[in-house]
C-alpha cells in the first residue's frame, strides 16, 4: 500500500463510514475520512436521535392525560417549541463531537468536503485537492427523495427541513405511507398540530405484517390523525391563507405545512462512482457483494447507500465486517436475516422476522397466534389505546418465523425477541418461559390458541 497517500478513505462520516474508519485506524492503517456535512451522518444529524427526541417531546401530551387518570392535578399545559429545538441542537452538537474525537483518538484523519473519484484509486476533495487510496469505502447513506414533477413541491419541506422548521405549523399534511411519514405525523400530532397523513396505497406501512398495517392505522385515527388512504396530490397551491392540497380523489384542503415523506434514495449523485467503474443498481444504489465489495475490487460501500437493510445498527455491522476482513485478517460477512426493526409511532412497533403473508409464502402452513387487548395501565382509568402481540409460527418445525408487537415501548421488547428468533427458538421453549407478571410483554409467552380469521361475510 506503499504507493499511495492513503491505505483506505471513506467518503462519508455516518455511523458505517466512522465505524469502518475507527476499526481500520486501529490497525494501525493510514485512513481518512472525508464528509462534506457535519460529522455523524444522517442518524445523528437529521435522522434517528433527532427524531427519537421529537418523539420523546410528543408523548408528554398523552402522559398528562394518564396522569389525569391517576389522581394528578395537571394545570394548563403548553409546549415551547424553539426551546425543545435548542436543546435538541445542544444534544446533536455534543454527539457530534463525540463521532469528531473517536475518529481521531482512532487515529483516523478526517476532512470536510465533497469528495469525487477520479478514477479507482484517485479521490478529489473539494478545498483539499486530490489524494490517492489503495482501498476506498462508500458510506455516503441516502437522502430524502421528493417528486420534482409536482406542481408545487417547491413549496414542501421533507423529513430534513422539518428538524429545523423556524415554528411549529397549525395544520400539516404528511404524505407518504412508510415508518418515516408515519412517525411524523404522529409528533406533529402529539404536538398539537392538526394533521393529515395521505398515502397513495390501500394500507400503510407496505413490508409489515398486515395485522399491524391495519392496527397501527386505526390507533393514529383514534388519537386525532385525519388518514387518507387511496389518494395522492395532484397540486400543491400557496394561497393568502397556507397551501392548498388537491388530490386525485377530487377533494381540495389547506394546510400550513406539506411534509413528503414518500421514500429515500441513495446517495450516489456527483461522486465519480460511473468514472470509476463502479456498477449501480437501478435506484442508485452500490451493488455490493456479502462482503460489501463493489464490482470494482479495491471499492467498497455499506449502509443505506447500498438499499439492503437501512438502518442504522446494520451500517455499523456492514462497516465493522468491512474492516475486519480488510484490515484485520478476520474475514466477516454481516447476517441480514433476523434484523428487527422499530417504528416510533404513537403507539410503537417492534417486529422482528417474517410477516404472516410472507411466511405463508416461504414456508407454506403457518400456525398464527394473536392478541389484541387494552393495557393494565389504560383499563385503570378508561384508556382507549390498544396493543397488539402476534407470532408467526412454522407447521411441523414449529419454529417461530415472526414477532410483532404494537405497544408503548415496543422497540424495547422487540430487541429481546429479536435473540431468541436469531437463534431458531421454537413455540415450546418460548412458551417454557416464565412469564413476568404484570407487563405487558408477558402476553408474548402466554399466547396459546391459534388464531383463526373471521371466515368471509362474518364480522369479527
Amino acid at each position: 500500500m506503499a504507493d499511495y497517500d492513503y491505505d483506505l478513505f471513506v467518503i462519508g462520516a455516518g455511523s458505517g463510514g466512522v465505524r469502518a474508519a475507527r476499526l481500520a485506524a486501529m490497525s494501525g492503517a493510514k485512513v481518512l475520512v472525508a464528509e462534506e456535512h457535519r460529522v455523524g451522518g444522517t442518524c445523528v444529524i437529521r435522522g434517528c436521535v433527532p427524531k427519537k427526541f421529537m418523539v420523546y417531546a410528543s408523548e408528554y401530551k398523552k402522559h398528562f392525560e394518564t396522569a389525569r387518570g391517576y389522581g394528578w392535578t395537571i394545570g394548563e399545559t403548553s409546549f415551547d417549541w424553539p426551546r425543545f429545538l435548542m436543546e435538541k441542537d445542544k444534544e446533536i452538537a455534543r454527539l457530534s463531537g463525540i463521532y469528531v474525537r473517536n475518529l481521531q483518538n482512532a487515529g483516523a484523519e478526517l476532512v470536510h468536503g465533497k469528495a469525487r473519484l477520479k478514477d479507482r484509486h484517485t479521490v478529489e476533495v473539494e478545498g483539499r485537492g486530490s489524494v490517492t487510496a489503495a482501498k476506498i469505502l462508500i458510506a455516503t447513506g441516502g437522502r430524502p427523495w421528493l417528486p420534482q414533477e409536482l406542481p408545487g413541491i417547491e413549496h414542501c419541506i421533507s423529513s430534513n427541513e422539518a428538524f429545523q422548521l423556524p415554528e411549529l405549523p397549525k395544520r400539516i399534511v404528511v404524505a407518504g405511507g412508510g415508518y418515516i411519514a408515519l412517525e411524523f405525523a404522529c409528533i406533529f400530532n402529539g404536538l398539537g398540530v392538526d394533521t393529515t397523513l395521505m398515502y397513495r396505497g390501500p394500507n400503510l406501512l407496505r413490508g409489515f405484517d398486515d395485522d399491524v398495517r391495519s392496527f397501527i392505522a386505526e390507533e393514529m385515527e383514534g388519537r386525532g390523525i385525519k388518514v387518507l388512504l387511496g389518494t395522492q396530490h395532484t397540486r400543491i397551491e400557496k394561497t393568502a391563507t397556507g397551501l392548498s392540497n388537491v388530490c386525485t380523489n377530487g377533494h381540495t384542503f389547506e394546510a400550513d405545512a406539506v411534509m413528503f415523506a414518500t421514500g429515500r434514495v441513495p446517495y450516489t449523485d456527483d461522486l465519480g462512482l460511473e468514472t470509476a467503474g463502479v456498477e449501480l443498481a437501478a435506484d442508485g444504489a452500490v451493488k455490493v457483494d456479502d462482503f460489501s465489495r463493489s464490482n470494482v475490487d479495491n471499492i467498497w460501500a455499506v449502509g443505506d447507500v447500498t438499499n439492503r437493510i437501512n438502518l442504522t445498527p446494520v451500517a455499523i455491522r456492514e462497516g465493522q465486517a468491512f474492516a475486519l476482513t480488510e484490515f484485520h485478517n478476520q474475514p466477516t460477512t454481516f447476517d441480514h436475516d433476523m434484523v428487527a426493526s422499530a417504528v416510533f409511532t404513537q403507539p410503537q412497533i417492534g417486529s422482528v422476522g417474517l410477516s404472516e403473508a410472507e411466511a405463508r409464502h416461504k414456508h407454506g402452513k403457518v400456525d398464527v397466534y394473536l392478541a389484541k387487548f387494552r393495557p393494565m395501565k389504560e383499563t385503570f382509568y378508561g384508556g382507549h389505546q390498544r396493543a397488539l402481540v402476534k407470532l408467526v409460527v412454522e407447521q411441523g418445525s414449529e419454529r417461530i418465523l415472526g414477532c410483532h408487537v404494537v405497544s408503548p415501548d415496543a422497540p424495547e421488547i422487540i430487541q429481546m425477541a429479536a435473540i431468541a428468533l436469531k437463534m431458531g427458538v421454537t413455540k415450546p421453549q418460548w412458551d417454557s418461559t416464565c412469564a413476568v407478571h404484570p407487563t405487558l410483554a408477558e402476553e408474548l409467552v402466554t399466547l396459546r390458541e391459534k388464531y383463526m380469521p373471521p371466515a368471509l361475510g362474518q364480522v369479527a
